[in-house]
């Protein structure tokens, strides 16, 4: 199968898998049919050749396989006669397939209020990523066993809510979820938390498919735009971030020649075409802030009053306790490091902060600035102890050492 035909048949799968949910339900027989005629167009496609349409196609096959799985799950259960009602023979598939609007109700679906964010995750990258179970138990480093458990209770809390297909009434609050849950699946693989590898460049990659499909399905969404500007000025970053041996390299010692300029001029236009437009929101603010960044020919070129400002008014926007240890450390650059230890006394005690490693790291950063190596040491010490990636742990106790 071609790389091309792979990518169709991706970008295909959750607008298939929502036409038949949204026609017949069951999610989890649909999901098996969606999956056989996927099978079929991967062995029959290249030989073939692809039909003129091939969302038709497979919504063809896909919803007479879901008919058969049905017809068998109801002889088992003695019920055959309820099979027509679920699928009529004879249906107009054209009545079926409406494609964008399919795969933006089943990202709504796989985010429903009900799950924890975990499930959410994994039945967003199993149903609308279309990444096997095997693939998403190794991106999140725990058994397939445990994923399948994971997304097969996910799939019974979206039946047992009675959640329907269509679009949430209360969208713009489970639109904030989504977002949130693609930007998750971003980050998890641009800076892992777990394991021997600091980055997952599959799991970054598929966060950004995912925003640039939100971003075509919501194009006057001001939010979703600004979630793809993000994870791409992010992204660009991405082959300076890491050393010969895989040893994380900060940003203010990266060769910034490796950085992606692809990404950084679409991500820029992107953000500068948005924001105008309003309301800002906080992935907008972000956005703006990872533009300063990238834009700065070197670390010390930065305009770091800039960032400061922007930080000021995304921490209207929210209470996010990871914004305020940002906030902290533009403070630092922009107006020394005694202002930026000011501050961390204020937000230290944030239960959210307590125990992560970046609290301390950030204090061991500041005192280093400020000249005290011995308590820097410490915090530093103290910062690897409590870091689960083990590329993270190397970073900061190497920097211990050099104190």
């Amino acid at each position: 199968m071609t790389v091309a035909l792979g990518e169709l048949l991706r970008e295909l799968a959750p607008q298939v898998l929502g036409a038949l949910v949204r026609r017949y339900g069951h999610f989890d027989t649909a999901e098996d049919a969606v999956q056989e005629a996927l099978l079929a167009a991967a062995e029959q496609w290249p030989v073939e050749g692809v039909p003129d349409s091939p969302r038709g196609w497979l919504i063809t096959v896909a919803s007479r396989r879901l008919t058969d799985l049905l017809r068998r799950e109801q002889a088992r259960q003695r019920r055959e006669d309820r099979v027509a009602q679920w699928a009529p023979q004879g249906e107009p598939v054209g009545e079926l397939v409406r494609g964008a609007d399919d795969t933006l109700v089943l990202l709504f679906l796989c985010c429903h209020p009900s799950l924890s964010p975990a499930s959410q995750i994994a039945l967003t990258l199993r149903a609308v990523g279309g990444l096997t179970t095997t693939e998403i138990a190794r991106a999140f480093l725990v058994p397939e066993a445990t994923m399948t458990r994971r997304i097969t209770r996910a799939k019974a809390s979206v039946k047992e809510s009675g959640a329907r297909f269509t679009v949430p009434a209360d969208r713009e609050e489970r639109l904030g979820a989504v977002l949130k849950v693609v930007y998750l699946i971003f980050n998890e693989g641009y800076a892992s938390t777990a394991g021997s590898s600091l980055q997952r460049v599959e799991l970054a990659a598929e966060g950004i498919r995912l925003a640039r499909m939100l971003h075509r399905l919501l194009p006057d969404d001001t939010e979703a735009a600004g979630l793809l500007a993000l994870m791409l000025l992010t992204d660009a970053r991405r082959p300076a971030r890491t050393g010969a041996l895989g040893e994380l390299v900060p940003m203010a010692e990266q060769d910034r020649s490796l950085w992606i300029p692809e990404l950084i001029r679409e991500g820029v236009e992107l953000i500068t075409a948005t924001l105008p437009r309003g309301p800002v929101g906080p992935y907008q603010l972000q956005a703006a802030i990872a533009a300063v960044h990238d834009e700065s020919p070197s670390a010390e070129e930065t305009d770091w009053p800039q960032i400061v400002a922007l930080y000021e008014v995304l921490l209207q926007l929210t209470d996010n306790p990871m914004v305020a240890l940002n906030h902290v450390v533009a403070v630092a650059m922009a107006r020394g490091p005694d202002e930026g230890l000011a501050l961390l006394g204020e937000i230290e005690d944030d239960d959210h902060l307590a125990k992560d490693h970046r609290l301390a790291a950030v204090r061991a950063h500041l005192l280093e600035m400020s000249g005290d190596a011995a308590a820097a040491r410490v915090a530093y010490e103290e910062a690897a102890s409590r870091a689960t990636s083990v590329p993270q742990q190397r970073y900061l106790r190497s920097r211990a050492s050099r104190l």
